[in-house]
């Protein structure tokens, strides 16, 4: 199965305060997945390779075997195309479980877009790093944007006043 992957990290303060944001959608545009993971502090670079671990996770736990990743880091998609050599010893760690679970695949692409590109990616990390800030959520935290009544429900208010849901789970 076809899965197109939008990926995005963040930090405030970098580091700081992060997270990484994930939608997956099928080959008809459907939304499938949309979920964040909150660290109570990371590095920019760290918030967008732990996006491209949590994509290929749960790529993997819905059926995904050709997968389509965007991003808006140029740095990762480098470094994961072998352009550019990670000389960060965390990233490279980062790196060899992703190349793992690559494997896992039958295809995977990862390419670059321009930040404007992946709006979506984007709004799941500041509203992960909104929800983690304001409810203390622990480090590694990951939150599911869909509704689901397994999970514990949570109401949070963004900046813009819009009433959002997530839920919690342990992954």
């Amino acid at each position: 199965m076809l899965l197109i992957i939008n990926i995005d990290g963040g930090s405030r303060g970098n580091p700081g305060i992060g997270a990484s944001g994930v939608i997956i959608k099928n080959a008809q545009g459907k939304t499938l997945l949309k979920q964040g993971l909150f660290f109570t502090k990371c590095t920019n670079n760290q918030a967008e390779y732990n996006a491209l671990k949590m994509a290929l996770v749960s790529a993997a736990k819905i059926g995904g075997s050709i997968l389509k990743i965007t991003s808006d880091s140029e740095l990762l998609v480098k470094q994961f195309n072998g352009v550019y050599k990670i000389k960060n010893p965390d990233l490279k760690i980062l790196m060899e479980e992703i190349k793992t679970l690559v494997k896992n695949f039958k295809t995977v692409t990862l390419g670059h877009t321009l930040r404007a590109g992946n709006s979506e990616a984007d709004e799941i990390c500041n509203l992960t790093m909104d929800a983690g800030i304001k409810n203390r959520f622990p480090n590694g935290q990951i939150y599911n944007v869909f509704q689901d009544i397994s999970f514990k429900n949570l109401k949070i208010t963004t900046k813009k006043e819009e009433s959002k849901q997530l839920e919690l789970f342990e992954m």
